[in-house]
């Protein structure tokens, strides 16, 4: 079954990733009123994360971060989409680096970095990266249920030369190229997101709520000595993007427990309040806010 449904599927995202610019949008204004008018996708679960973390917004404002919301989610779904066909020169046209210049200077020393990313603007054309440096990207991604639509968003995000990594997996992996010592790497990960409640070892402030925060990257980073940079991605008008590697640490062993990851998140939570509409609010990134009593024994309350 899981192959009929590829093999039925695959040919229309072909299609899509071909369309010229102007069409490609104006598909996803279609889809955008389809998601948000006929369908309403977790048009819930987004009011009641705007309402909660903007309870100063006004409806009507809380309104319009939601319709800006999906019409962004729309375009950032096809432009992944769009990753199936696009050149080299269109993705490095279309997603910028600012700062290219600091992470070759870390190449030419030789040093290795853990990026820290978020459901923010477009993390989907980040991997624009991979064909400007000589580091091996390394993407850490959630395995998809069908293995073939598995293996389709690996190969997107691959195409330009990352090697991608499973959440499963991406302890063990790095810590092995850490271990060979045979390469300069580049570690991406999205951590932004909610960790089970009984993994849930740190609860800090984020958007002012007092949820449970993934440790591992910055876990890995101490571990490894890395460089630390968050990558501060921009949107700046319908389909293109302006990102800044932001330094974190970049004496990630001395630094205290959970200063990196608070730092990250202050600087996510900065973009989010100046432009909240590009934020991925579908997420249920606060479902736990009211379980801090359920925290695992020997979990940090900060």
């Amino acid at each position: 079954m899981q192959l009929i449904v590829y093999t039925l599927v695959y040919p229309v995202l072909w299609f899509i990733s071909k369309l010229p610019w102007r069409l490609f949008y104006a598909f996803s204004t279609f889809i955008f009123f389809l998601t948000y008018y006929i369908f309403g996708y977790r048009r819930k679960t987004v009011t009641e994360n705007l309402t909660l973390v903007f309870p100063e917004k006004p409806d009507i404002e809380i309104k319009e971060i939601r319709k800006g919301f999906y019409k962004h989610m729309c375009d950032m779904f096809l432009e992944m989409i769009k990753s199936i066909s696009i050149s080299n020169n269109e993705m490095k046209k279309r997603f910028k680096i600012t700062n290219l210049d600091k992470i070759q200077e870390l190449e030419a020393k030789g040093e290795n970095i853990m990026v820290f990313m978020a459901h923010y603007a477009s993390y989907e054309w980040s991997n624009v990266v991979d064909i400007q440096t000589n580091f091996q990207a390394v993407g850490i991604y959630k395995k998809i249920g069908n293995k073939y639509f598995d293996r389709l968003v690996r190969r997107i995000r691959a195409r330009f030369g990352s090697r991608v990594v499973t959440t499963k997996n991406a302890m063990k992996e790095i810590t092995e190229d850490q271990e060979k010592n045979d390469g300069l790497y580049m570690y991406g990960l999205v951590s932004d997101q909610s960790p089970k409640i009984y993994n849930a070892m740190y609860w800090t402030d984020f958007m002012g709520i007092k949820v449970p925060t993934f440790l591992g990257a910055e876990v890995l980073a101490k571990r490894s000595g890395m460089n630390v940079y968050y990558l501060k991605v921009e949107k700046l008008k319908r389909g293109y993007y302006e990102a800044e590697f932001v330094p974190i640490t970049e004496n990630s062993k001395n630094c205290q427990d959970y200063f990196i990851v608070k730092k990250y998140l202050s600087i996510l939570e900065e973009q989010i309040r100046n432009k909240p509409e590009f934020y991925l609010w579908s997420h249920k990134r606060w479902k736990h806010r009211n379980a801090v009593s359920e925290a695992p024994e020997g979990a940090t309350i900060d």
